[in-house]
């Protein structure tokens, strides 16, 4: 067992130094696809969204105009600023927001997109801190530690809404296997290895029981499905983060140095 887990290390370890300058972009893509597909569909859907709005609020025309046009200059923005790496902080800040304001439709959901973006903001900071080579550091700052600690905690409240309650195997098994790497994610203990798995866990997952794509786009099918695959998607960012990253100083991997 130990030499498996030897084995699995290394090839973890293997595979972050081939994947070191891509990996961060392609996890900031996948964490932003909520924001993304939201913005573009409010495009694409600006008199239903504010049609649903209106009525759903009873605020009146041009306060769910102004809703809606909020959301989507806000996000696809935000998601640029992001993908761009100008003004990440700002762009984050902007994402909060944008999170505030639909806090009333999915507070859980949205709480675990924060947790993303913490980690987003603890991968800025890092960058910031990087601009000044060969200045000698004293570790970790303590806000960056307590960004990654809050990010891997609502990443389980992300997670938590992937869970489905059926009788089947293969479902009771797929929850069985999420909940206990995504529990290592949240403590920091094997945090790379359980990360990564459950990345190639989600990616399988999702584009095989999420494949909107081959649904008509007029049944309402479709656009559950697309809401699931968006919803893993950001799930998968999050979790890819956290392979770049790291778990932070607050997890039992940092701890273990201690010992």
């Amino acid at each position: 067992v130990c030499v498996c887990v030897y084995m699995s290390e290394c090839e973890c370890v293997c595979f972050l130094r081939v994947t070191k300058q891509y990996l961060p972009h392609v996890a900031r893509l996948f964490l932003i696809s909520t924001f993304l597909e939201d913005g573009i569909r409010m495009w694409f859907q600006w008199s239903e969204q504010r049609d649903y709005i209106e009525a759903t609020w009873s605020c009146g025309y041009f306060l769910a105009t102004g809703f809606v046009l909020l959301n989507l200059i806000g996000q696809i923005g935000g998601c640029v600023l992001v993908l761009s790496r100008n003004l990440v902080q700002y762009a984050c800040f902007g994402l909060f927001g944008i999170i505030a304001l639909q806090v009333c439709a999915s507070v859980l959901l949205n709480l675990a997109l924060g947790g993303g973006l913490l980690l987003l903001l603890a991968e800025s900071r890092s960058e910031g801190k990087s601009m000044f080579a060969g200045v000698p550091s004293m570790g970790q700052s303590s806000p960056k530690q307590y960004m990654q600690l809050g990010g891997r905690v609502l990443l389980v409240l992300m997670f938590m809404t992937l869970l489905h309650f059926d009788s089947s195997f293969f479902s009771i098994l797929q929850n069985m296997v999420g909940t206990a790497l995504i529990v290592l994610v949240a403590v920091g203990l094997k945090t790379k290895l359980a990360a990564l798995t459950l990345v190639l866990w989600l990616l399988a997952i999702n584009v095989y029981f999420n494949a909107f794509w081959t649904v008509p786009s007029y049944k309402p099918m479709h656009d559950f499905l697309k809401y699931d695959f968006f919803q893993t998607t950001s799930v998968i960012g999050g979790l890819l983060l956290v392979v770049a990253l790291g778990p932070g100083g607050v997890s039992v991997d940092e701890k273990k140095k201690d010992w």
